[in-house]
């Protein structure tokens, strides 16, 4: 199987500059794809109102380890920081993992799935009720907190009016950045809610790579060990990038097209599946999901809720079962949404199509869910690998947590995916100009 994947990129190809200064369309895209981020950004160092910011600062320092940590690189530091973004993205990934799943199980959703563009419209209206819902649980979970914080600190300054003013807050924050979100997707460049992700991660980096160097200088991590983590992060930074393009092509026959060697030769082509089709969804989601416990338990004060937070701490074993079992069973769970192999086969059989030594209809759907799912089960353990890589470097070399594979591997992802785009956008404005000019030499003719 290995010999049968290879990797296609649009980096492979040179960048045309003078073809991107002529495509407008594409540049009004980035810029407002930019200023969108820009906009985000600033949003995360809006406070709550009510907070005592010397204190919360000193809490978000002290606290801002292990799996708050994932959630507050999500949210590009809202969290530590406590502003009206604090919620990030998570309530709308949560909101989008139930409707999903939902989807899959109900007739009702599922129906609504398959009629196109209004029923996408209406499981996205869905999505948003329970993104409200699930804002408002994790909105008072910390706005609880916060106020029990304040029986030992003044981290609350308005009392029991706090919870009329933040919950609102943070609710309405997590709808902003779900419009945001779409904005992004719809009029820019790229997923939005991924590149807002993206946008939090990277803005955080340059205090990572601070704080680690400061490490370093006071003896806490040798030269050594330095150049090891340096060493293990751009060897994982390559190992995402190639596994990132990896695809296995599958060759298609078409019989009844005419080729430039002859009349009635065969055309071949090929359909590229990908080794990751997932992309970064399962460990988006995964963290999501992980979310739910840990804010509910935080709404609990008795000793065995304390108990039971243990059990998803980043450091214990629990966490990490859990967190692999998530990881394989989205890998798995997306690509079957992505990619449907009883669809394909019968669009290849009403184009003519087929695959050499594979018979149409069927046997071709079991042929491509076989190949898929071998892909599938190297992919998801590439993402087990990858995203676990985080916890081994944190327990056995105490690396700062923006160094780890999940970090990466958004990173790397959605750029990827951004770059593809952007190239896409540019061979269409170079197609159009073809058009443009056949067509003004018909005219004078």
């Amino acid at each position: 199987m290995v010999a049968g994947i290879g990797n296609s990129s649009p980096f492979s190809r040179g960048f045309d500059f003078a073809t991107f200064s002529q495509a407008t369309d594409l540049k009004k895209r980035i810029v407002f794809t930019l200023a969108a981020l820009f906009v985000y950004r600033i949003g995360t160092f809006v406070p709550l109102p009510g907070l005592n910011p010397d204190i919360i600062a000193e809490v978000g320092r002290q606290n801002m380890g292990g799996l708050l940590g994932m959630f507050d690189m999500f949210s590009g530091g809202a969290l530590s920081r406590m502003t009206i973004l604090a919620l990030g993205l998570m309530p709308y990934i949560s909101a989008s993992i139930i409707i999903q799943l939902f989807t899959v199980v109900s007739p009702t959703l599922e129906a609504l799935k398959k009629e196109g563009e209004s029923g996408r419209r209406k499981l996205s209206q869905y999505t948003r009720y329970l993104t409200v819902v699930i804002a408002f649980i994790h909105s008072y979970g910390i706005c609880v907190s916060l106020m029990s914080l304040s029986a030992t600190a003044a981290a609350v300054v308005i009392g029991k009016l706090f919870l009329v003013v933040a919950i609102p807050s943070l609710i309405g924050g997590t709808l902003f950045l779900m419009w945001l979100g779409e904005q992004v997707t719809s009029r820019g460049i790229g997923n939005g809610s991924s590149l807002i992700i993206f946008a939090g991660i990277v803005a955080n980096l340059p205090r990572a790579i601070a704080n680690a160097l400061e490490m370093g200088k006071t003896g806490d991590l040798s030269p050594t060990m330095l150049f090891l983590i340096a060493v293990v992060v751009v060897s994982a930074i390559a190992f995402v990038v190639f596994m990132e393009r990896a695809q296995r092509h599958i060759t298609i026959h078409y019989p009844q097209r005419q080729s430039s060697i002859g009349r009635g030769a065969q055309d071949s082509t090929h359909l590229p599946l990908k080794l990751n089709s997932s992309g970064v969804i399962p460990p988006i989601f995964a963290g999501a999901i992980l979310m739910l416990p840990a804010t509910v338990v935080s709404l609990v004060g008795e000793n065995w809720a304390q108990m039971v937070a243990q059990y998803f701490s980043p450091a214990h074993p629990a966490y990490n079962i859990a967190y692999v079992v998530l990881l394989v069973f989205f890998a798995f769970f997306y690509t079957a949404i992505v990619f449907d192999p009883a669809e394909t086969a019968e669009n290849l059989r009403k184009a003519g199509g087929f695959i050499p030594g594979v018979r149409p209809g069927q046997h071709t759907a079991q042929y491509l869910d076989t190949i898929l799912s071998r892909l599938t089960v190297v992919g998801s353990a590439y993402l087990v690998v990858i995203c676990l890589l985080p916890q081994v470097l944190i327990a056995k070399m105490s690396v700062p947590f923006y160094f780890g594979g999940t970090n990466i591997l958004i990173v790397v992802s959605v750029t990827i995916e951004t770059v593809s785009q952007v190239y896409t956008h540019l061979l269409a404005h170079q197609y159009q100009g073809l058009l443009r000019k056949a067509r003004n030499k018909g005219k004078l003719k």
